[in-house]
């Protein structure tokens, strides 16, 4: 009861800060959902969830504080309290730090894998995904005053961070963390080219990190190890979760390969080539470790008792959300023109 009370909640904040055009009801909302999912993290009662519990307060409560005094700056220097009506510089430096922090993206990027680690497959789903929309809604209102040079090195930066300090990670919730990392960078980077693309980016990350994470869930895979020991149980479903990476990183004819192509693109069309070669440089490292992730998930022979092809075993259930997540995942890229008419 109380769960579902706290889901209820942090549905209800979001969509509270999406619809709002006064900054104090943007800040109420964001202040909901941080309360509502600080319980969600320490559910477990382990150490390391309340110790990520504590570490998400903190840095969402300076976040929140962060807006709020800019927000009273604007509000003193321009006489409203309009979102899209932001155009003091102070006021958007401090906003603009606040969202990057509420984000995880780099150079404030440092708690996110932390908490990731600490909380249970389902609520680093949670975090990965649904506690992006509110942060990315409040850039995307306030991204006419914003400078572009300063969004396009937090987008850079970024991708650089999570390609680079994801290589020498074996937990799979810490390369997920830093994957989200890496394709928050790609997503700042579109929000500063085209919105129809922004959208488009945002919904194939969520669609492919929803997919990895349900299947990380479903087969209790934590570690290196535990991936290259489960093929016996489930050789389809692993079979599929190296397609699932390899969208990850963006490879062709998968899903992941339509946000990069469309945002290398409109940099390109923009003459902003030296800043599509280094993403598309930094993306390299992030699909290194896709690559090792999907090695382990299915070309490594785990040891076997047994010699016989068949094992006995009950028929593995897999969940009809799953399935249709990996089914997107791996499948829509065809449909991009469909998705991105101005192709």
């Amino acid at each position: 009861m109380m769960h579902s009370l706290l889901i209820m909640t942090l549905a209800t904040s979001t969509i509270i800060t999406l619809a709002s055009h006064h900054w104090l009801l943007a800040w109420l909302g964001l202040e909901m959902n941080t309360l509502a999912m600080i319980p969600i993290i320490a559910k477990p009662h382990s150490p390391r969830a309340t110790e990520a519990a504590t570490k998400y307060f903190l840095i969402q409560a300076i976040a929140a504080a962060l807006i709020l005094f800019s927000s009273i700056i604007n509000t003193w220097q321009t006489g409203h309290w309009t979102i899209t009506g932001t155009t003091s510089i102070p006021a958007t430096t401090m906003l603009t730090l606040a969202l990057v922090m509420k984000l995880g993206l780099a150079p404030a990027h440092f708690w996110y894998p932390e908490v990731i680690q600490g909380t249970t497959m389902a609520t680093a789903l949670i975090l990965s995904t649904w506690q992006k929309l509110a942060p990315l809604a409040l850039m995307y209102m306030l991204f006419p005053q914003l400078s572009p040079t300063t969004t396009l090195t937090i987008g850079l930066l970024s991708a650089l961070v999570g390609g680079w300090a994801g290589l020498n990670q074996t937990q799979t919730r810490k390369i997920m963390a830093f994957s989200s990392i890496a394709h928050m960078g790609w997503l700042l980077t579109a929000m500063t080219l085209n919105y129809n693309l922004t959208t488009l980016a945002l919904a194939t990350y969520i669609i492919m990190t929803t997919a990895m994470f349900m299947t990380l869930s479903h087969t209790m895979m934590k570690t290196l190890p535990d991936l290259a020991t489960t093929w016996p149980h489930t050789p389809m479903l692993l079979s599929t979760t190296m397609l699932i990476l390899m969208s990850l990183g963006g490879l062709p004819p998968l899903t992941g390969f339509t946000p990069k192509w469309l945002i290398t693109k409109e940099l390109i069309s923009t003459s902003l080539l030296p800043l599509a070669t280094a993403l598309i440089l930094a993306s390299l490292p992030s699909l290194f470790f896709y690559i090792r992730l999907a090695y382990f998930t299915t070309l490594t022979a785990p040891p076997s008792n047994t010699n016989i092809k068949l094992n006995w075993r009950f028929t593995p259930i897999t969940p009809k959300p799953l399935a249709l997540t990996l089914t997107t995942t791996i499948l829509l890229l065809p449909l991009t023109p469909l998705l991105y008419p101005t192709l």
